[in-house]
């Protein structure tokens, strides 16, 4: 989390899932993102297999299931995200009636912090808030 801005911050969660987390301050701040989901878009098939999952919806709802669906471990710790090892493309802006925000998940602490940032009416959050 102390990397350079734009990097993969990636660490161990309890000791059983690889969690994945975007570096977003400079050097030596420790600022950044988990990305607890996404919509799978291609590669379901190799995705489905890591999982051992055929449910779309099931494939990366969740920061474990994210990282194991995209194969993503501690050798990506530090890359850079726009390279060829993993890449982050720019998507599509959405507008700010399109952004839901809501408390924190899977914490103890700061739980009613609403810093978790969503698609309203997205199928594919890891849990409904």
């Amino acid at each position: 989390m102390y990397g350079a801005p734009g990097s993969a911050y990636v660490y161990r969660s309890y000791g059983v899932h690889w969690c994945f987390n975007v570096v977003t301050e400079r050097d030596d701040y420790p600022a950044a993102v988990l990305v607890r989901a996404l919509e799978p878009l291609r590669g379901m098939k190799v995705m489905s297999r890591r999982r051992s999952q055929d449910d779309l919806r099931l494939l990366c709802s969740g920061p474990g299931r994210l990282t194991q669906a995209l194969g993503i471990t501690a050798a990506l710790n530090s890359a850079r995200l726009d390279g060829a090892r993993i890449c982050i493309k720019q998507g599509t802006l959405l507008s700010e009636e399109e952004v839901g925000s809501g408390p924190r998940v899977g914490i103890s602490r700061a739980t009613d912090w609403p810093l978790r940032f969503f698609v309203e009416g997205s199928r594919w959050l890891s849990r409904r808030g």
